[in-house]
């Protein structure tokens, strides 16, 4: 998931919703190397569940530029950095946890994610020796809140719901 977040840079976001629109008009017609395609379903399959969303390049970066516009995009990045940081390799965990630590959870953090006392005091201690499971707790905290909170609005967002529609009248 990590590499998607570089598919997806900021200023590239917004016009993402413009041409995934603008695709959908020609919904399963395009040539299988177009990797930004969308299949006929896809933007359907989003509705089944936030994981299907999330697996979905396509899915990501629509809701990751959703969250830009909702002014709360460092979850989706902080879920993502977290993915990414499984994968280190544990002579890398120490730098790649500070890292993390102090851009989304410090109480100082230029993208501070909105975490419960309890949740950053168990993260903070875990960071005393940084495992590839130290930031399961808030990143599960994490996931539960865009899913419960931020994935619905991304699903009654004029963009999606004219994807979706485009998608069904393919």
């Amino acid at each position: 998931h990590f590499l998607l977040l570089h598919l997806c840079r900021a200023k590239e976001l917004k016009a993402l919703f413009g041409s995934l629109l603008q695709k959908s008009d020609h919904i399963g017609q395009s040539k299988k190397s177009d990797k930004q395609s969308l299949n006929v379903d896809e933007p359907l399959k989003w509705t089944e569940s936030f994981e299907n969303l999330l697996s979905s390049q396509n899915g990501l970066c629509l809701f990751r530029a959703f969250l830009v516009s909702e002014f709360s995009e460092e979850n989706i990045a902080f879920y993502l950095a977290c993915e990414d940081y499984r994968a280190t390799k544990p002579s890398k965990l120490c730098a790649k946890a500070k890292k993390i630590f102090n851009e989304f959870i410090a109480s100082d953090a230029p993208r501070e994610v909105n975490l419960d006392h309890e949740t950053k005091a168990i993260t903070k201690k875990n960071m005393e020796q940084p495992s590839q499971l130290c930031f399961d707790l808030a990143q599960a905290k994490i996931y539960t809140l865009m899913e419960k909170d931020c994935y619905p609005r991304f699903l009654k967002s004029s963009t999606y719901l004219e994807l979706s529609r485009k998608a069904k009248t393919g």
